[in-house]
């Protein structure tokens, strides 16, 4: 009888310490962000494209994240030069790959172009563009916390492949929230802007005689 009281005691003990490490092993769910842009139509979609006979086709590359940006973690820095991810937050792709969909969908609405195809494709076409060191970052540096987004363009001639300008792209955006989902929404905005910004250079850099806007 003592001996099953106590294999009883035992058995109950184990039970107890199995329940709080358990207990202990629950995690919050991981919650994965899209990445969309709130823009609308703008005034630079309904600016008339370039006087040329035939509207060039644009080839968009594979855009290129920045160092410590590869994957789909979602980066904060809460000091300069330190980056850092949250634990249940997440993108569903790096940022970089989620921009393809939204630069096509932009500048076919631009009325630039002939057409706008993501590489890789056996198509030939008259410009490239390529974006490298993509950049996403909630800052909490200040207060309200910020989302940065910054990216460098380049765009190429196909036919003489000479480069026809550079350019580096910066845009910030306060979020509403200092969480991951305030900073989700405030990519949303940002990348709008930025995304705005891009068409325009392309304008400037197809619409001169020379590359001075580009």
């Amino acid at each position: 009888m003592k001996i099953s009281l106590c294999y009883l005691a035992l058995l109950l003990s184990f039970v107890v310490l199995s329940g709080c490490s358990l207990r202990r092993e629950v995690h919050d769910p991981v919650r994965t962000y899209v990445l969309e842009s709130d823009g609308g139509v703008s005034g630079d979609e309904t600016r008339p494209s370039p006087v040329v006979k035939r509207l060039p086709s644009l080839l968009i590359g594979v855009p290129e994240s920045a160092p410590g940006f590869e994957s789909s973690r979602m980066a904060y820095m809460r000091v300069p030069h330190e980056l850092n991810f949250f634990a249940t937050s997440q993108w569903a792709e790096s940022p970089a790959r989620m921009l393809t969909p939204l630069l096509v969908q932009r500048l076919e609405r631009s009325r630039m172009w002939s057409s706008v195809i993501p590489m890789p494709t056996s198509i030939r076409g008259d410009y490239r563009l390529d974006l490298t060191n993509v950049v996403f970052v909630h800052e909490f540096l200040q207060q309200p916390s910020r989302m940065r987004l910054a990216w460098r363009a380049q765009l190429m001639n196909l036919k003489d492949r000479q480069v026809i300008g550079t350019r580096n792209f910066v845009r910030d955006k306060e979020a509403l929230t200092d969480d991951a989902y305030g900073g989700v929404l405030a990519a949303h905005e940002a990348v709008s802007r930025l995304l705005a910004d891009l068409q325009g250079w392309l304008v400037g850099c197809l619409g001169s005689d020379s590359s001075a806007d580009c």
